[in-house]
């Protein structure tokens, strides 16, 4: 499996601010990881990863799947940490431990105490998190000696093997570590992160770590987070299916000394730096997708926000557009019907159509359009679509991925 790739930035929907540029790797000041091999994965490969806060004030702030089937390993982290102090997160692959009842609350809970004891911090400032299959037992035997090894090789660099660790079905890394100047003083921002299918907001199926050495108070870091998570992870789906144990986790050191006080130009410009950097992980994850070969990405314009939103879902999860996406075919007559399926009571819905720009439909009805053209741009590894509702004054984006055979695939011989 790949590492880092050059450059980070590399999608014409993220635009690196010009405050912010990619650094040679590494975690912020105050911050170590490293991996190891639990046995959780039947053929042996590094799936326990810990990664830990050195700073004994550090600062934190999460957050969790809204789904109505909640894995142990979130219930561990929503009702049994300190909120905003998390020091460390120790984090599995290979099981979910999810609908595993008592027996999967006291896997996730040993895996906290582990960690603690071996790092030395308190068991409500750890982190739990995992991903795999759900309904299975989450088998243990190893985490010891894993926890052990994983604490010897603990470095400043280990972010490469942290991200490792935590993927699944993903097909790269994804991660960045970027150098981020304020107005006060340079500070590092960094992130890890996983997801490749059952991907539908709110937010994605995932696991996404950052990591800073900006001083942050623990309302600063909630505001940056939440703002950040809604313009990025929220906004995007592979397969419109709502995970169990999505879990996003912003750490701060402070170890830079440049403190980011709240409504200053600094928290501003972290913003700004947060924000692309979380879209871009969260279009990575759209790209790997499980097979996916295109991306693409539904605007929709219109008089409410209730509407304009059920309509982009409905475009971006429809598998006659997904798999047209797939097969470079723009057939925009798809985009119609679901659009129209989704929003029924304004039939006869007057909507227009564009896709790279090309018009399509205007009003409702077919418009001449240059088809070579059309063609040609549905051939692009990304693809923009803007779609027209009656009124104006609100306006929404999904991200989503194509539809193919290497998903059916995956999907269809996950557990065996």
């Amino acid at each position: 499996m790949s590492g880092a790739r050059e450059p980070f930035f590399a999608s014409r929907w993220v635009q690196s601010p010009a405050h912010v540029s990619e650094d040679g790797g590494g975690l912020p000041a105050g911050f170590r990881a490293a991996a190891a091999a639990a046995g959780i994965k039947p053929d042996g490969a590094v799936d326990l990863g810990l990664l830990v806060c050195d700073a004994e004030d550090a600062v934190s702030a999460a957050r969790y799947t809204r789904s109505g089937v909640l894995a142990a390993p979130v219930l561990v982290c929503r009702d049994e940490t300190a909120p905003g102090a998390l020091r460390a997160v120790i984090a599995n692959s290979g099981n979910a431990n999810a609908a595993t009842g008592p027996e999967g609350m006291r896997a996730a809970r040993a895996m906290q105490a582990t960690a603690a004891r071996a790092l030395g911090v308190e068991p409500d400032t750890v982190a739990v998190a995992s991903t795999g299959v759900i309904g299975v037992p989450l088998a243990l035997g190893g985490l010891e000696d894993a926890v052990a090894a994983a604490t010897a090789a603990l470095a400043p660099a280990g972010d490469e093997a942290f991200n490792e660790a935590i993927l699944t079905t993903d097909a790269f890394h994804k991660r960045a570590s970027l150098q981020v100047q304020l107005p006060s003083g340079s500070v590092r921002l960094s992130a890890q992160a996983k997801g490749a299918g059952m991907i539908e907001p709110a937010f994605a199926t995932m696991l996404c770590f950052v990591q800073t050495d900006a001083a942050l108070a623990p309302e600063t870091a909630d505001l940056l987070l939440s703002v950040c998570v809604k313009r990025s992870f929220a906004r995007i789906s592979v397969d419109g299916q709502l995970s169990t144990n999505d879990t996003v986790i912003l750490m701060s050191s402070g170890e830079s000394g440049v403190q980011v006080a709240p409504e200053s130009e600094d928290e501003l410009r972290l913003g700004e730096a947060l924000d692309a950097l979380l879209r871009m992980l969260a279009i990575l994850i759209v790209r790997d997708g499980e097979g996916s070969r295109r991306i693409g990405r539904i605007v929709v314009r219109g008089g409410s926000d209730e509407v304009v939103e059920r309509c982009a879902r409905a475009i971006a999860n429809s598998p006659l557009v997904k798999t047209a996406l797939h097969g470079a075919d723009p057939n925009w007559g798809r985009i119609a019907q679901s659009a129209g399926a989704a929003l029924p009571g304004l039939a006869p819905l007057a909507l227009d159509i564009a896709i790279e720009g090309i018009t399509v439909c205007a009003g409702g009805v077919a418009v001449p359009y240059d088809l070579e053209a059309l063609n040609a741009a549905a051939a692009s590894p990304e693809i923009e679509y803007e779609v027209g509702l009656p009124g104006c004054g609100c306006v929404t984006e999904v991200l989503f991925s194509d539809l193919g055979h290497e998903y059916v695939t995956i999907n269809a011989e996950y557990t065996t």
